[in-house]
Formats: structure tokens, C-alpha cells, sequence
């Protein structure tokens, strides 16, 4: 219930917004509710990554790409991420994440997200995401690249994440 009224609210506010460019950074404003804490007081982890959701849902409404992707009948699902957290965030605190794309490959796009607060970092993570259709189609990245202002400029992936992403893939065939 936190998160779908965080949802409505960001919807409200990206409405009335600046816009940003769609690779980011588009920096959204919240603040650790009682329902984000765990056990010892501070934001839960999981809690982050629902954040981080909010972050992209932002960046998408800002940019307009979440218009582009809608027409075209896409959408964005994670398929991997990971997170480094390094000082906790307590009730009430107010905090800053920071979107952007990282850049992209064959198969996957990614982002990054920064939380700060106080102006200290706490928190950083990077998302893989995967575009599909309605009927479950892959949409290269590339495709969704074509529905961004000519001038946008493709980032250069940087190479920690194309090994991070294949490391998982290694990883996840192994186990199976």
C-alpha cells in the first residue's frame, strides 16, 4: 500500500515536473516511512529496490519514454540486479535517488541508481532490464534506442557491468 501511494503521488508530481533527458539522471525526492523499516529500525533492503522501481518509473514519465514504449505496446521487466549499501537510512530521513542509464547491449539495458542523503551516499545499485511486447516478444534495446531524440547519444557500457551480467548468466546456467 506504502509503494502504491508513493506510486500515485510520483505520478502526480512527474505530471507537473521537469522533464529530464531519457538516459538521466533524473533525481526523485523521498522519505523513509515507518512501513520501510525492518527489524532494527532502519530502511529494509528489499524496501530499496521498490524504491529503485519508483526511480525508473520517474525517469520513464519525465523523458516520456514510458509514452513511446506504451504506443509501441512494450514494457520493461528487471532480470537482475544488485546493490551495495553502505550506511543505513532511519525513519523520517529524507533521501535523493538518482537514475540514469549506464548503457546497453544486445539483450538488456542498464541503470544505475544513487541514493544520498544529507548529501552523503548510502546506497548505489544497477538494474538489468529486458524490453518485451504484449505477446512476450524480446524488443532489443536497440528498438527501444530508436524512440529517443536523434541527439541522444549511446553511452559506452562499462565493462565491470558487461562482466557482471554475463557472470550471472554463467552463473544462473550452472545452477540450474
Amino acid at each position: 500500500m506504502n509503494m502504491l501511494l508513493r506510486l500515485l503521488v510520483l505520478a502526480v508530481k512527474s505530471g507537473f515536473g521537469r522533464g529530464v533527458d531519457p538516459l538521466g539522471p533524473c533525481t526523485t525526492n523521498f522519505r523513509v516511512a515507518p512501513t520501510d523499516l525492518d527489524l532494527l529500525g532502519h530502511m529494509n533492503n528489499g524496501v530499496y529496490f521498490s524504491v529503485f522501481d519508483l526511480g525508473r518509473i520517474d525517469l520513464m514519465l519525465r523523458s516520456g519514454l514510458l509514452r513511446a514504449l506504451r504506443a509501441h505496446g512494450w514494457h520493461a521487466v528487471v532480470t537482475n540486479e544488485t546493490g551495495s549499501f553502505r550506511r543505513p537510512l532511519k525513519p523520517f530521513r529524507a533521501f535523493t535517488v538518482r537514475t540514469r542509464v549506464l548503457g546497453w547491449d544486445e539483450q538488456h539495458l542498464y541503470l544505475e541508481h544513487r541514493v544520498s542523503s544529507g548529501g552523503e551516499p548510502t546506497t548505489t545499485a544497477v538494474i538489468q532490464l529486458r524490453f518485451l511486447s504484449k505477446r512476450g516478444e524480446k524488443i532489443a534495446p536497440e528498438r527501444v534506442a530508436e524512440l529517443l531524440p536523434s541527439e541522444t547519444e549511446r553511452p559506452e557500457l562499462p565493462e565491470w557491468v558487461s562482466q557482471w551480467s554475463r557472470a550471472s548468466y554463467e552463473h544462473r546456467s550452472q545452477s540450474v
